[in-house]
């Protein structure tokens, strides 16, 4: 912490090239110091121990320590599954991302990495085309809960890819005890490693039935009251005032 907070790069490599030399493994580098390192920064600047540039400063300098260890880290072969990650805007968030990315990838998922920023419509769009098993919501401030629980609900409307499991991590709710039930998630996590496990072991999603069911029925409503709307009512646009008030 003290080579974080004081900027001093070359330190915070040293003292992750002692660690490899002392056969840390990098995954263990990873979780137990690279991990914890930038969630006590987050948290010192939460309590405002700390100033946004100590933070930005601390954080930046982690990204590069994540860098490096991604080279190092083995990878395995390639899974057939595959994830999209979003965050939050901000540099912890940004840096839990890429971490998360990382491990995945290292673990033979195939990653899209979005980051911060990214529209609704636009994530829903690449949830439906690339159709993955997982969409990773990572890390949020208490103000965009409510817009993670848009989000959610935008994709299961949309209908496009229902088997999808939506995680979040990270932020307001890692803090905050099962936040995550009331943003819609179907999956929470508080760290990078169990993320790993927990998407492993994840099953296809299922809609509820009863919202399938209710979905189903209303189409089948629609469609014949429309269209015999349409043939009972043969409509112009001149005709329009005096249907509206015999309607009223």
């Amino acid at each position: 912490m003290k080579a974080l907070l004081s900027g001093s790069r070359q330190q915070c490599l040293d003292i992750l090239g002692e660690a490899q030399i002392e056969g840390f493994a990098p995954e263990a580098l990873y979780h137990d110091i690279v991990w914890k390192a930038s969630e006590c920064v987050a948290g010192l600047f939460r309590e405002d121990r700390i100033d946004s540039l100590r933070e930005h400063l601390a954080t930046r300098m982690l990204r590069m320590v994540a860098s490096q260890l991604r080279m190092s880290l083995p990878s395995r072969d390639p899974n057939g599954k595959s994830i999209i990650i979003i965050c939050a805007n901000g540099e912890s968030e940004e840096l839990g991302a890429q971490m998360c990315a990382d491990l995945f990838e290292a673990d033979g998922w195939r990653v899209w990495l979005l980051g911060g920023g990214v529209p609704d419509d636009e994530v829903v769009t690449a949830a439906r085309q690339w159709r993955p098993e997982i969409l990773l919501i990572f890390g949020t401030q208490p103000k965009e809960v409510a817009g993670v629980r848009q989000l959610i609900s935008a994709i299961r409307e949309s209908g496009s890819h229902p088997s999808m499991n939506i995680m979040v991590s990270g932020g307001v709710f890692n803090r905050a005890y099962e936040l995550w039930k009331e943003a819609h998630a179907d999956l929470f996590t508080s760290s990078p490693a169990d993320a790993l496990k927990l998407a492993a072991e994840a099953k296809p999603n299922e809609p509820p039935l009863a919202t399938a069911i209710a979905s189903r029925k209303r189409r089948r409503c629609l469609r014949p009251s429309q269209e015999g709307l349409g043939e009972a009512f043969p409509l112009t646009t001149t005709d329009l005032p005096s249907f509206v008030s015999v309607v009223a």
